[in-house]
């Protein structure tokens, strides 16, 4: 976990509808998909905060999901025209963050290490 604390723009949080949604956004557009948990412990904030920001924006027909396994997996929707120009908006505001930041919180490792592969 990440002890510092994403600073957003008070009018993404307005336009967005609070900080938790506009997280949620960002990190889905960073990273294309994702589950509750994994936002939730990306940026330290409750699990319950954000499956309701997903079910918000999958109501909106912003996002769809699908199980995979036990996790509901939440994905922009290829079909919505409004997620498309969303995503434009976020990957600029994205390309904008310090260097430190995009590290700090948008740099998760994505798949498995390589077996045999010593952890430095």
């Amino acid at each position: 976990m990440n002890p510092m604390r994403l600073p957003t723009d008070p009018s993404l949080e307005a336009a967005f509808g609070g900080r938790s949604a506009t997280l949620v956004l960002l990190y889905l557009q960073n990273y294309g998909s994702g589950h509750g948990n994994g936002i939730a412990r990306a940026f330290e904030i409750s699990v319950s905060v954000v499956q309701k920001q997903l079910q918000k924006f999958e109501n909106g027909g912003i996002l769809v999901s699908r199980m995979v396994g036990s996790a509901r997996l939440y994905e922009w929707n290829p079909r919505s025209p409004v997620a498309k120009s969303l995503r434009r908006f976020l990957q600029d505001y994205l390309d904008a963050l310090p260097h430190e930041q995009l590290e700090a919180f948008f740099r998760e490792r994505r798949r498995p290490r390589r077996p045999g592969k010593r952890i430095a």
